[in-house]
């Protein structure tokens, strides 16, 4: 059993120590004591209380893009999305150009990237092959 010192376990969640002890004072976070008699929790709980944490978290609201640096920008429809147990391939078909792409499962399932949906694939690379076609 993995475990943590409360000093640990508040700079993970992001928090100072005291607030730590109050969440396990309060019964939010159960903790226990190590061979040195110092308070730890158990790793499997910190990961479920950072899960919580984070879900709760206030997020700014979204806001329009003002500006980004991919320059190339397809708006076309999906056409195809193959899952599989962590990754997704999604396909464009932006006006003549097929564009694929490659991202985790769990990015094309909030997407909700399915076939009939407007996307816009922002391409940008450090790479661009040129090839020149035989005369």
């Amino acid at each position: 059993m993995t475990t943590y010192r409360v000093r640990e376990a508040a700079q993970l969640l992001g928090v100072s120590d005291d607030t730590l002890r109050r969440w396990i004072d309060s019964g939010r976070l159960t903790a226990g004591t190590d061979d040195g008699g110092r308070r730890v929790v158990d790793g499997g709980d910190l990961a479920r209380l950072a899960q919580e944490v984070a879900a709760s978290a206030e997020r700014p609201p979204a806001r329009p893009v003002a500006s980004e640096s991919a320059r190339n920008r397809f708006t076309g429809l999906v056409t195809r999305v193959q899952r599989d147990g962590v990754m997704a391939q999604v396909e464009l078909q932006c006006g003549p150009h097929r564009v694929v792409s490659l991202m985790s499962r769990e990015a094309a399932d909030e997407l909700g990237l399915e076939p009939g949906v407007l996307a816009v694939a922002a391409v940008k690379s450090t790479n661009v092959v040129v090839e020149v076609p035989v005369p």
